[in-house]
C-alpha cells in the first residue's frame, strides 16, 4: 500500500489528511520512488511564483516566495501548522528589485517576530544592489519595512543572505561587495579589478536595530550562497565558499560567539581551482550542538555532493550518483544523522534527490522527489523539517509559467 495526501479546502486554507491509497497511474512515471513515501502537497502560492524559501521553528513551517508581474515583484509569506496554511500575506512590492534565481529572499522567525530580506537596486549597474529587510514585531503587531542591512553606502553588490534566530535577535550573514568598487573608475568589477568580495555578519534586534556588524572574511567567492546555524549559548557558525589568491574555492566554516571570533576551518580540502564563481554554495544544519555540512565541488572536473559532520569534519562522504548539479540543502534529525537534498542527472532527466546519512557514512536509499531542470530558472530546492516530517519546495519553470511545488516525506520512510 502507498500513502497519499488527501487535500481539503476550508475557508481558503489547506487541510492535509493522511490516508492510504495505491499509487495512481498519474503518480507512477513522474520520478517518484515507489517504495518510499513522497506526498505531493498543496501550497498557498499562485502561478508566476518562484524563489521559495522554507524555515522551520520546530512547530510551524514558514514559506516565502516572490511573484512577478511584468516589472512588479512582490514578496509573500505563509505559515503551515501541519494542518493548514495561513492566508498568504504580501509583505512588500517593488519595481526596482534585483530578482535572481540563486540570490533569493530569506525568512526566519524568533519568538513570534519575523525577519525577511530582499534585494533592491541602488544604481543602474548590473551588480549594484542593497540588502533590504522587513521585520514583523510580535509585540506591536506591526511591520518595519524596507530598511537597509549594511551601512557602507557604496553602489556595489550585496546579497546571498542567511538569517537565523539567536537570543532576542536575529543573526544575518551576507556577501558584501563594498571593496570590489574600483576607486579609479567608480564602477564595480564583478570578478576582476578593485578589491575582493567579503563576508559580513550583523545582529538585528526585534525593534529593527542593527548592531555588532563585522567582517568575517576579507576574500570570498563572489556569488555562492552563505549558510548559518545558531546553537548553544550564543554560538554562530557560517558556512561559505572561500576564495584563495590562487583561486581555490573550497568551503570554509567560520565559528564565533555573540561578541568574540573563535575560529575558521576549511571543509573537505577539495582543492577546487576555478577562475569564476560556480554559483553553488554550501548548506548547514545543527542538532543540539552537532553540525552537518553539505556542499558541491567540481574538483577534478566532476560534479560531486559531499557531506561532513562535526566536530572535525574529516573524511567527507560523497552521496551523489555521479556528475551532480549540486544546489544542496541539509537537515539534521539527530545528533548523528542528517537528510540531504540535491540535484543531479538521472538518465536524460534532471531530478531532485533526497538521502539519509549518518556520521559513520552509512547511507539510506536515495529517493527521487521530483523531476526538475538544470536551468537557472529552476532555482535551489529547499528542505526543512517539522517534527517527523520533511518538507521540500522547488520551482517548476517553463516558457509559459513559473510555479512552486511542494512534497512531504515522513522521516520514518527513509
Amino acid at each position: 500500500m502507498k500513502k497519499r495526501l488527501g487535500i481539503g479546502i476550508s475557508v481558503g486554507l489547506v487541510l492535509i489528511v493522511w490516508s492510504c491509497k495505491e499509487a495512481s497511474d498519474e503518480t507512477k512515471g513522474k520520478g517518484l520512488e515507489e517504495k518510499h513515501m513522497v506526498f505531493p502537497i498543496e501550497n498557498p502560492t499562485s502561478e508566476n511564483s518562484a524563489l521559495p524559501r522554507l524555515y522551520s521553528n520546530g512547530k510551524e513551517l514558514f514559506l516565502s516566495w516572490v511573484t512577478s508581474e511584468d516589472s512588479l515583484s512582490t514578496l509573500y509569506y505563509s505559515k503551515f501548522n501541519q494542518t493548514t496554511w495561513s492566508q498568504p500575506e504580501a509583505i512588500i512590492s517593488g519595481t526596482d528589485w534585483f530578482v535572481n534565481w540563486a540570490d533569493f529572499p530569506q525568512i526566519a522567525e524568533n519568538k513570534g517576530n519575523i525577519l525577511t530580506s530582499f534585494l533592491q537596486k541602488s544604481a543602474s549597474g548590473t551588480y549594484t544592489y542593497d540588502v533590504k529587510l522587513n521585520l514583523y514585531n510580535d509585540s506591536t503587531k506591526t511591520w518595519k519595512k524596507n530598511f537597509l542591512l549594511h551601512s557602507d553606502g557604496t553602489q556595489s553588490e550585496h546579497g546571498f543572505v542567511s538569517i537565523k534566530p539567536i537570543g532576542n535577535a536575529f543573526f544575518v550573514s551576507w556577501l558584501d561587495g563594498r571593496n570590489t568598487k574600483s576607486v579609479d573608475s567608480g564602477h564595480q568589477t564583478h570578478k576582476t579589478g578593485g578589491g575582493a568580495m567579503t563576508l559580513r555578519g550583523a545582529m538585528v534586534g526585534f525593534n529593527g536595530e542593527i548592531f555588532n556588524e563585522m567582517e568575517l572574511d576579507d576574500r570570498v567567492c563572489d556569488c555562492c550562497n552563505t549558510a548559518v546555524v545558531t546553537y548553544g549559548t550564543g554560538m554562530i557558525s557560517v558556512a561559505y565558499r572561500d576564495r584563495s589568491e590562487e583561486e581555490i574555492r573550497d568551503i570554509s566554516l567560520k565559528t564565533l560567539g555573540m561578541h568574540n571570533r573563535i575560529g575558521s576551518k576549511t571543509i573537505g580540502n577539495d582543492q577546487w581551482k576555478i577562475e569564476g564563481c560556480p554559483v553553488n554554495g554550501p548548506a548547514i544544519d545543527v542538532y543540539e550542538n552537532s553540525i552537518a555540512l553539505a556542499w558541491f565541488t567540481g574538483a577534478n572536473e566532476e560534479g560531486k555532493v559531499n557531506v561532513a559532520f562535526s566536530p572535525n569534519y574529516q573524511n567527507p562522504f560523497r552521496i551523489d550518483s555521479g556528475n551532480a548539479t549540486g544546489r544542496v540543502d541539509i537537515v539534521m534529525f539527530s545528533e548523528t544523522e542528517a537528510t540531504v537534498l540535491w540535484m543531479e542527472p538521472k538518465g536524460d532527466e534532471e531530478v531532485i534527490q533526497l538521502m539519509k546519512i549518518n556520521q559513520l557514512g552509512e547511507k539510506g536509499t536515495p529517493i527521487t522527489i521530483a523531476k526538475t531542470s538544470s536551468e537557472r530558472a529552476s532555482g535551489f530546492p529547499q528542505l526543512e523539517r517539522v517534527a517527523d516530517t520533511l518538507y521540500v519546495a522547488w520551482t517548476i519553470s517553463t516558457k509559459s509559467i513559473s510555479k512552486i511545488e511542494m512534497a512531504a516525506v515522513p522521516l520514518t520512510d527513509l
